[in-house]
This record gives C-alpha cells, structure tokens and sequence, in this order.
C-alpha cells in the first residue's frame, strides 16, 4: 500500500522521504486546503528528493471555480511544474454549480502531459460523485483523492468504497481525510485501496 504525505514545504517533504513516505504532496498554505507552492521549492524538491512528488496546481484557497486569470495562473504553474521534470500534478476544476468542469479540465491534462494528473479533493464537493470516477479515467486522469465527501475517510467509507468499486482498475481512489499512523491499521482494513494519503501517515 502506498503511502503520499502532503507537505507545506520542502524541509517537510524531505522529512517525510527520510520518514519512509512513497510520494510526496507539495503545497503551499494547507491552512487553506493547499496552493501551488513556489518555483524554488519545487525546483529544490525535485532535484533533492527521490521518491515521487506530485505538486498541488491550485491559485488560491476557497472554491474550485475558476476565472480566466486564475486559470492562466495554473496553465503557467503546469507549464513550469513540466519544464522541472515532476512526475505529476494535483488539481480540481468545477463550475459555479459544483460540477465537474470536463471541458477545462480536458485542456489541463492535454497540458500536463507527460505528467500523471491526480483529481484533488474538489470531487467531495459534489453532490455524487461515484458516477465521475469513470469519467475522469476516460478523460486521463490517473488518481482521485478524496475522503468520500466527508471530512474523515471513515466517516465517508460507503462512498470511498462505492468509489473503489466503480473505480475497477481504470483509476486509482487515494483514501484520503484524517488518515494517520494510529488510525491507518483501522483505515486501511474499512477501505481496501492501494493508495492512502495524510499529513500524518507516517
């Protein structure tokens, strides 16, 4: 079972490989759920850490519902993220009625490319979102990481799992939401991923 550490910074992800973490998280400002962080700290990460790290695409706290500025913002932050070689990127878009906005998020994949693209945690701000995960596995999203649209990954276990299930194969579920070292014997046995995630996994 794979375990990602979400980072704030580049000493936490470096903490987090010594740790034993399989895939690093990098954000800025996580008070506020996570933003890109710097063009140096990615750099620095890139070039100094050697498991995996995956780099949160995301201009600002709040919702997921981009302007044409704001989404400029992100297509320079891929843009950069692919020119340092990171493995992938993490992001949500939706529209202003909490949908998932396909035809954008289509353009940002096309641009990410050859990076792997994770669908972030936007997805536990629909209403439903089993019937997504085929849809973004047809689309070329690799991974969704969600704690089944509540704030724990226990408390949202029925839909986590429904989730895995409509996954079958095609894409990867990274249980996310609280997920820790006390908790993951507990987390991991509720919810039968191969892909876990938290600040405190390891």
């Amino acid at each position: 079972m794979l375990k990602e550490v979400c980072v704030g910074s580049f000493t936490e992800a470096l903490n987090a490989e010594r740790r034993g973490a399989d895939r690093i998280e990098l954000c800025d400002n996580l008070e506020v759920g996570g933003t890109t962080p710097s063009y140096g700290t990615i750099k620095q990460a890139v070039s100094k850490i050697k498991i995996p790290v995956f780099v949160m695409i995301r201009p600002r706290g709040g919702n997921y519902c981009y302007n044409k500025n704001e989404i400029e913002i992100m297509k320079n932050d891929i843009e950069m993220c692919k020119s340092l070689g990171v493995k992938g990127v993490v992001l949500g878009v939706l529209t202003k009625n909490d949908e998932i906005d396909y035809d954008l998020l289509q353009e940002l994949i096309e641009l990410s490319s050859p990076m792997e693209v994770t669908f972030h945690k936007a997805i536990d701000d629909l209403e439903n979102p089993i019937p997504e995960v085929p849809k973004l596995a047809k689309v070329g999203v690799k991974r969704i990481l969600s704690s089944g649209t509540k704030a724990k990954a226990l408390d949202g276990k029925n839909i986590l799992n429904k989730m895995i299930k409509k996954a079958s194969n095609k894409i990867t579920i990274i249980v996310a939401g609280g997920v820790t070292t006390s908790n993951f014997e507990e987390v991991s046995k509720e919810i039968i991923s191969t892909e876990y995630h938290g600040r405190k996994i390891i």
